[in-house]
């Protein structure tokens, strides 16, 4: 039976069945290492497991959601298998997230980047705080996007804005975002976690059948394109990391 204590990842419960999971690297922006990488999937393995959490809200601590990779501790992967297993579990986190039974709720706070903007898009209910960004910068790097969101961004925002957002770069605002529908609800700062409780504390007062079935048949009719993605994602983020060209431009970003 787990305790729910992570080393860089915070996992609460409230009364209502509503479990909260903080990602907690408040000091480097919630910057992803590989320990964060493996305690999201742990945390959200084990609230999908749990019985008493009927919904989870996924935000960050402190002044951001998640700033993407950690430069500080970035360890280039030296070879095929070192590249393969580190991506290997950042597409596990993203199983975690979108195939687990409970419904996510995200509460975005400041910059999400990267990886980081992968988790947002991968909740259930995204909603961003009216100053929270977002951009993906691994093409500009040399590297690839992973989380799915190759199959996930296009079927929200159309081809051609998916296309934009991926290739170029660019940094979005939490209004764009909404307008686009990346964003499901935008609040107020202050009003982003008492917004997500409501939210996730509804979702966890429906019946526990209808929910769970309702995720896993709208996950389950997209799951071939989702999986592909991953699988697809994994081989040209591997690729990226390989060429000498994305040691070159990580150093000078």
């Amino acid at each position: 039976m787990t305790d729910f204590t992570y080393d860089t990842v915070l996992s609460s419960i409230t009364g209502d069945g509503v479990r909260t999971i903080a990602l907690n690297r408040p000091d480097c922006l919630n910057a992803m290492n590989r320990r964060l990488i493996d305690d999201v999937a742990l945390a959200f393995d084990d609230a999908n497991r749990d019985p008493e959490t009927r919904a989870i809200i996924f935000t960050g601590q402190g002044r951001a959601f998640c700033a993407g990779d950690d430069r500080n501790e970035h360890q280039h992967p030296e070879s095929e298998a070192c590249a393969r297993d580190l991506v290997t579990a950042i597409q596990r986190a993203t199983v975690s997230i979108i195939f687990g039974q409970k419904p996510v709720v995200g509460a975005i706070n400041g910059w999400a980047v990267g990886g980081g903007f992968e988790w947002a898009i991968n909740c259930d209910f995204p909603i961003w705080a009216i100053s929270a960004k977002a951009f993906f910068p691994e093409v500009s790097l040399n590297l690839f996007v992973t989380g799915a969101v190759t199959a996930i961004l296009p079927t929200i925002t159309g081809p051609l804005k998916a296309r934009e957002m991926l290739f170029l770069g660019q940094r979005y605002s939490a209004a764009e975002l909404q307008a686009c529908g990346v964003a499901w609800k935008v609040v107020e700062d202050a009003d982003l976690l008492t917004e997500a409780h409501k939210h996730a504390e509804h979702l966890a007062s429906l019946p526990t059948l209808s929910v769970r079935a309702m995720k896993r048949v709208l996950n389950q009719t997209t799951a071939g394109a989702l999986r592909q993605a991953l699988d697809l994602e994994t081989e040209a983020t591997i690729a990226g990391f390989l060429d000498p060209e994305t040691t070159r431009l990580l150093k000078a970003f």
